[in-house]
Parts: C-alpha cells; sequence; structure tokens
C-alpha cells in the first residue's frame, strides 16, 4: 500500500497514528507529496481529481479517498473494532464526533490559506472569522465533554489531538491552551503516545 502525505497534512497525520497503533505501518509506503490552492499537479489530479491529502493507493491499483475512509480500511484489515467501534451508539457517538473534527480541520486550513495564499487585496476577513470560529467553538465544545477525553482511544480522539497539533502549528499565538485546559491536559496525555509524538509536524 502507498499513502499520499505531506508531514505538515494534519489529515495525513491523522492516517499515519492510526495505522501506527493497528500495527500496520510497516505496510505503508508513504508517498509525499505537494499540492496546494493555485498550484496544479497533473500526476496527482489523476489519481484524484480533487486533489486532497492522502489517499491510500493499494496494491491492485484501487484508490481509497478521505482520511476518514482510509482509517476505516485499515480498522478492518486489523480486525475491525478497534479505532472505530463496530456498532452500538458508541459507534455514531464516535463517528460523529470526528465529523466535527473533520470540519474543524477543514475550517483551519480555509483560514491558513486566506491569510498565506490568498493576495492581501483580495482577502476576506469576514469569511475567515467565520471558519476560525467555527473551529474554535468546536474546541469548546470538547472542552466540556469528559468522555471524549477519557475514553479508551479511537478515531475521534486521534482528530482531536491533530486539530489541537494543527494549531499548534499554524496558529502558534491563538491561546487555545489557556482557553482550554482540559483540551491542553488531553493533548499532553496524547503526545506521550509514540505514534502522536512521532508525527508532531516539523517545524514552519
Amino acid at each position: 500500500m502507498k499513502l499520499t502525505f505531506s508531514p505538515a497534512s494534519p489529515f495525513a497525520r491523522k492516517v499515519r497514528i492510526a495505522a501506527i497503533e493497528l500495527g500496520l505501518i510497516d505496510k505503508i509506503e508513504f508517498v509525499p507529496t505537494a499540492v496546494a490552492p493555485g498550484q496544479p499537479n497533473d500526476d496527482y489530479s489523476r489519481i484524484t481529481p480533487v486533489k486532497k491529502l492522502p489517499v491510500l493507493i493499494l496494491d491492485n491499483g484501487d484508490v481509497i479517498l478521505d482520511s476518514y475512509v482510509i482509517v476505516e480500511y485499515l480498522d478492518e484489515l486489523a480486525g475491525g473494532g478497534k479505532l472505530i467501534p463496530a456498532s452500538g451508539a458508541t459507534r455514531w457517538k464516535v463517528k460523529s464526533d470526528h465529523s466535527l473534527l473533520q470540519g474543524m480541520l477543514d475550517s483551519m486550513l480555509l483560514c491558513r490559506y486566506e491569510k498565506m495564499v490568498r493576495p492581501e487585496p483580495l482577502r476576506w476577513q469576514a469569511w475567515a472569522d467565520d471558519h476560525w470560529n467555527r473551529a474554535w467553538n468546536g474546541m469548546a465544545r470538547f472542552e466540556n465533554q469528559p468522555d471524549m477525553l477519557s475514553r479508551p482511544l479511537d478515531i475521534a480522539q486521534i482528530a482531536l489531538a491533530c486539530v489541537l497539533g494543527y494549531a499548534d502549528f499554524r496558529f502558534a499565538d491563538c491561546g487555545w491552551r489557556k482557553a482550554y485546559p482540559k483540551l491542553d491536559a488531553f493533548h499532553e496525555r496524547m503526545l506521550s503516545r509514540p505514534s502522536v509524538k512521532i508525527s508532531v509536524p516539523p517545524p514552519a
């Protein structure tokens, strides 16, 4: 299997953490891939027209898209029910938590593009503020969900660690640690896991 990735991508980081936790990391070849708004990558567009990281390319050439779907595939490969509960209310809770976190990461990435990629005269501050508020209010929700911060490891917790790590990486002055001390403590506990620590993005 091959995984397209960038060390800076929180979505690719999520898959990397999951692969380590599932004992499948040695079965995956990591393929560095660069994607950015306004910069064509015809070779990658032929793999995935939406040009998003990561994708998993199976040995038979099949392509699995979306970080969650990739983790779902790896979880099944590892026997199922490891990081995504197999059934019941917990399954839907974890999936819903993950969907919220995925949306938060999407909004944070858009804020990053608005600030760093879009020409300054064309920037829309109210739009960027709205997207940042979505991420910030999502953090507030998880700050007040003790179960999320203490239950056995699952894909939503991995995604939350990636959200917080991306906040450190791209929005170092946003103040999330002071605003959300329970998330700060959760993040520190997650960093004690080798899978989370080894996948921290390199300094910008």
